[in-house]
């Protein structure tokens, strides 16, 4: 199994890459998993600007032409060389993993694919092709703990020649994490107000900085999971002044739904208690995060799981159905699964 950990991922990028044609990056932390899939696509040497060369694909444009995933990754490119074929938004659609079960069996692709996917779960259809092949380089995203915060606050300050207190450093992790690109905007938006200064300090921090990890979507699950009306309202307003899609909330609620859904059958079947179930299929949960978490799995059933997961299924089909609508389905079904969690 090539799977690249976290803390072995700058290694690989500089040394290994260039081994493979195939890599799954999946994680609850879609910010890093964009971004290690740009570092990737970069480290090919294919220009981005090229439309021959470069080919960037949604799930979506499968579900129409299931044999076109393959079709593109082994077609020459129309002047010679490699190409590069760029799949997001992938979870366990059958056609790709139709298409990633042929890969995986057969010999190394003419062209290069990378597949950025979400939280994939332990089992789940495309880590279960992925992981056993030895010609897939599969690269989990989950989300920053203090460690990861602290070196991407380092190398960020640093680069500007700049250092920070002690207290201005606490203040900071307080306000990142959730999602890897959030976190980095940040932290050069304080570089850049700094700059020049030599020392970043904790009321720099409060004049200049914003809340990068409830920008992620994980703002407005929280707030849907507590059933906290208000505080959704107020977490979809941010996300929409940040430019961040809707959809993307409702896609991080249905994956948080889903996770609910396996921990509860997990603690009914193996008569388990909340904080066990949590060091296993929860380990990967931001700090932050956790109490909201238990506090689900102590009130919502598994029957009341289930049917919520089905009605943001069919908000995410509709809302790709009707993309005019998207902004309007999404509010309506968030809100709609906060009143329910509210009761």
């Amino acid at each position: 199994m090539a799977e690249v950990k976290s803390h072995e991922f700058d290694r690989f990028a500089e040394k290994s890459a260039e081994l493979y044609k195939i890599f799954v990056i999946y994680g609850p932390d879609r910010g890093l998993v964009s971004e290690r899939a740009a570092l990737i696509a970069g480290k090919t040497g294919i220009s981005q600007d090229d439309p021959f060369a470069m080919l960037k694909l949604d799930v979506s444009d499968l579900q129409g032409d299931p044999g076109r995933l393959l079709d593109e990754v082994n077609s020459m490119g129309l002047f010679g060389g490699s190409k590069l074929v760029w799949l997001r938004g992938a979870a366990n659609e059958k056609p790709l993993l139709d298409a990633m079960q042929v890969l995986a069996d057969g010999p190394a692709p003419a062209n290069i694919l990378i597949v950025e996917a979400g939280d994939l779960k332990k089992g789940s259809g495309l880590r279960k092709i992925a992981e056993p092949s030895r010609s897939i380089a599969v690269i989990p995203c989950y989300a920053d703990d203090i460690k990861a915060l602290n070196s991407l606050i380092d190398s960020e300050l640093g680069s500007e020649g700049l250092r920070i207190s002690p207290g201005a450093r606490q203040r900071l992790l307080e306000l990142l994490g959730g999602d890897r690109v959030a976190s980095r905007n940040e932290i050069r938006k304080l570089a850049l107000y700094c700059r020049g200064t030599g020392m970043v300090e904790e009321a720099q921090i409060d004049e200049i900085i914003g809340d990068a990890s409830a920008v992620s979507a994980d703002e407005a699950v929280d707030a849907i999971l507590s059933g906290d009306l208000p505080a959704l309202h107020r977490a979809i307003q941010k996300i929409v002044s940040s430019k961040t899609p809707v959809f993307l909330v409702l896609q991080s609620c249905l994956k948080q739904f889903q996770l609910l859904d396996l921990m509860k059958a997990e603690m009914e079947e193996k008569k388990l208690q909340t904080a066990q179930v949590m060091m296993t299929l929860g380990r990967h949960i931001h700090f932050k995060r956790k109490p909201i978490i238990e506090k689900a799995l102590r009130i919502w059933s598994s029957p009341a799981l289930a049917r919520e997961t089905e009605r943001l299924q069919a908000a995410i089909l509709m809302s790709r159905q009707r993309q005019s609508l998207e902004p309007n389905i999404a509010f309506h079904t968030l809100m709609a699964t906060a009143i329910q969690s509210s009761r």
